[in-house]
């Protein structure tokens, strides 16, 4: 779920997941392939007793009975003792899985190589993320010209466990200060540390309840943060709808910090931000009530008490500072552009009307990043990468050439920086890390993955399939070469299909495991996302989002249809907003898949709005409460309300991490417990819990392993594989 954050610099994500190969287990590889497809006989599981309750909601006259709602309360003692009765079911269950280890086995071996992000240049210093391969969190290094790389920052030793991960770092602009993020058990609430980067000194003591948090620094005096203040109750899932954006001076208590925005009615928005321009002349207040849409406004600050002006005073559209050089400013905006434009706007009569096109839309979507003086832009054509160069009046420069159809990611840095990195990859290649000089546009192989993986092995393909309404959804296919299309393949099919966001081809070392072991993996670029910009987007939300899910269900019968799998070798996989999907689609087509694979899933569509900043997704979602049409189209797809008794549903394994305060566990429990309380036949109905964890970000390798070797087990074991 989108929740307008900024996360971990993307220098650590170009190389978070890689390959390396292993002679014993390739010689293996390929007998999922021609693997018994007998159907599992496995026991029939006894599931823990869940109690049912008598709680029943009105909603415009219909009675709704919430069974589960106990569940809800993740600080009692009986809500505990149901999670470890669960935990234990489940593994159980998975410990006679033959080939679990094995699997386990072979995803360690995959992420256990050194993967070394995109360096950053800050001060007088190059820095850059490192994994020797399997460290539970990666390490910030940093270089000074040819010296040797040393140690800055290892969150490896901020917690035994490796569960407390550093999750952004902001410097300040000269390099010698900075403010770092942490995370504890995968929660979105941070801690924010302020060192002197020459020493490492921490400088006094930690900020505290930081959440959905920017960094931005004014000089070396100070810097602005967001959040929330911290609720009554559970932190996990009480409602957080009030976002407010701090000045923090360096030397003073947080308790003396001054409120920006956000401190009264007129200005109470879920997700505020902000940020200041190079020269320290402005500050940029970004104010939205959803995920989509925000409002903008700017405050001069080399005049004392200046007053916000209003830039944008609507959500109907989102517009973000690229870049400033004293007064003129460049913004990228979806406004009167679906697909995104650049202008240009003088900081002193910023309103919309004197806005100038420098890059104007186009029939592709366009991202942009600064480095060197010049402008890329960062477009995306079916969900794949092409890169333009300009410089800051607009003017192309020229092409960057890609090795092949793929995604690329980076091409950003300081404004005097002559070389810039970027990465590439896509479903079956590594991510290799390229440098790119600026005036004469030459790349140069920077790092190589150490990753020992033929990508001559394997192929990717993008299709085209038609939607049930006509619509063409792109897919892109991955497998070994050679596949035989007999419809005995087990196939992984994943989808998001929401809040905006893009499924673009990359690499992962957890996926090609499973390419492997012979499995197929399709991805699905669905409504809702942003392939396509706005117009896609908004064609999967609120009274469409039917959409979304139409569009996945044809993904599936594609796969049956072209002979790619069957209905007994397909597994429908998502996470978050894809938990949904997958939630959706199993209640409402449970024929068309084997196993279903819902993590940290909304599902409880008429009650997820109540949770922490859940009510910010109503962009995408709407609101049980808005209105009669809304609350029944809302019921007629939540996955909690439509489990049917009686009904056939494939195998499931629900998975969730106890301290997810974005989309809280509850959802996941209710539904496994519907699951469990109305299924019918042998196909078990199991959830897996992950301790001392939240939505994803910042998980401990650790952790990783063992969650996919519990996931493709119980995927290959439940579509009839004997043995691998």
């Amino acid at each position: 779920m989108n929740s307008k954050k900024i996360t971990l610099s993307s220098a650590v994500l170009i190389a978070l997941f890689g390959l390396t190969s292993c002679a014993e287990y390739s010689a293996t590889a390929s007998t999922v392939e021609k693997a018994a497809t007998a159907s599992n006989e496995s026991t029939m599981i006894t599931y823990p007793e869940t109690k049912k309750g008598t709680v029943v909601d009105d909603y415009f006259g219909t009675k709704v009975p919430d069974a589960y709602r106990w569940l809800e309360d993740d600080m009692s003692a009986e809500t505990a003792e149901w999670v470890t009765a669960q935990n234990k079911t489940t593994h159980d269950y998975l410990a006679q899985i033959p080939y679990r280890d094995k699997i386990k086995s072979r995803l360690a071996a995959l992420l256990d190589y050194e993967k070394v992000g995109m360096p950053f240049i800050e001060g007088d210093y190059s820095y850059f993320y490192k994994n020797d391969g399997l460290q539970n969190q990666y390490v910030l290094y940093r270089q000074k010209g040819d010296a040797p790389a040393k140690v800055f920052l290892d969150p490896n030793t901020f917690s035994e466990d490796g569960t407390v991960s550093l999750s952004s770092i902001e410097f300040s602009k000269d390099g010698s200060l900075a403010v770092y993020l942490i995370s504890e058990g995968g929660s979105d609430w941070r801690k924010a540390r302020i060192i002197d980067t020459e020493t490492k000194e921490v400088l006094e003591s930690e900020l505290v309840d930081i959440k959905f948090s920017g960094l931005s620094w004014v000089g070396n005096k100070g810097f602005y943060y967001s959040s929330y203040d911290k609720p009554q109750g559970s932190e996990l899932s009480a409602k957080t709808d009030q976002h407010k954006l701090y000045y923090h001076e360096l030397g003073t208590a947080q308790s003396t910090d001054a409120l920006v925005f956000g401190g009264i009615e007129a200005e109470k928005h879920r997700y505020v931000s902000g940020e200041v321009t190079d020269d320290g002349k402005y500050l940029l207040v970004s104010a939205a009530v959803s995920t989509s849409g925000s409002k903008l406004f700017i405050k001069d600050l080399t005049k004392a008490d200046s007053a916000l002006v209003t830039v944008v005073g609507n959500t109907d559209s989102d517009t973000y500072l690229v870049s400033s050089k004293g007064d003129s400013l460049l913004f990228i905006t979806n406004m009167n552009a679906p697909n995104k434009r650049v202008v240009k706007v003088n900081a002193k009569q910023p309103l919309v009307e004197n806005w100038v096109d420098v890059i104007p839309e186009t029939e592709n979507v366009l991202d942009v990043s600064t480095g060197g003086g010049y402008l890329f832009a960062k477009y995306m054509k079916d969900a794949t990468s092409f890169i333009q160069q300009y410089d800051l009046s607009g003017k192309k420069v020229r092409d960057i050439a890609l090795p092949e159809v793929g995604t690329a990611g980076g091409f950003s840095g300081k404004e005097l920086q002559n070389k810039l990195y970027y990465s590439f990859s896509n479903q079956k290649t590594p991510s290799t890390v390229f440098s790119l000089d600026v005036t004469t546009g030459e790349s140069t192989v920077h790092m190589k993955s150490k990753v020992k993986f033929d990508s001559d092995n394997f192929e990717s393909n993008q299709v085209f399939y038609t939607s049930k309404d006509g619509t063409k959804v792109p897919m892109i296919i991955t497998h070994k070469k050679g596949l035989v299309l007999d419809g005995t393949n087990p196939t992984i099919l994943y989808g998001y299909g929401g809040f905006n966001i893009s499924l673009q081809p990359q690499f992962s070392s957890t996926r090609a495991a499973w390419l492997e072991l012979g499995g197929v993996y399709a991805v699905a670029n669905l409504r809702g996302g942003g392939e396509y910009g706005k117009k896609w987007h908004d064609a999967g939300t609120q009274l469409k989002k039917q959409n979304v899910f139409n569009d996945f269900i044809a993904a599936a019968e594609y796969l049956i249809a072209e002979k790619v799998t069957s209905s007994d070798k397909l597994a429908v996989m998502g996470g978050s907003n894809g938990g949904l999907l997958v939630g959706a689609v199993m209640t409402q087509r449970p024929e068309l898949f084997k196993v279903a694979l819902p993590a940290v899933g909304v599902l409880d569509m008429l009650r997820y709005h109540t949770f922490t900043s859940g009510a910010g997704w109503a962009y995408d979602y709407g609101k049980s409460d808005d209105n009669a049409e809304m609350f029944n189209y809302l019921l007629d797809y939540s996955p909690v309300h439509n489990v049917k008794a009686g009904t056939h549903y494939p195998a499931t394994m629900v998975t969730t991490g106890d301290h997810d305060d974005r989309v809280v566990p509850a959802h996941s429990f209710k539904f496994a417990a519907e699951l469990q309380a109305k299924q019918v036949g042998a196909n078990p109905t199991l959830i897996r819990i992950e301790t001392d964890a939240g939505h994803g970000a910042g998980t401990p390798i650790s952790k990783t392993i063992d969650q996919y070797a519990d996931i493709y087990g119980f995927t290959l074991f439940n579509m009839g594989v004997k043995g691998i």
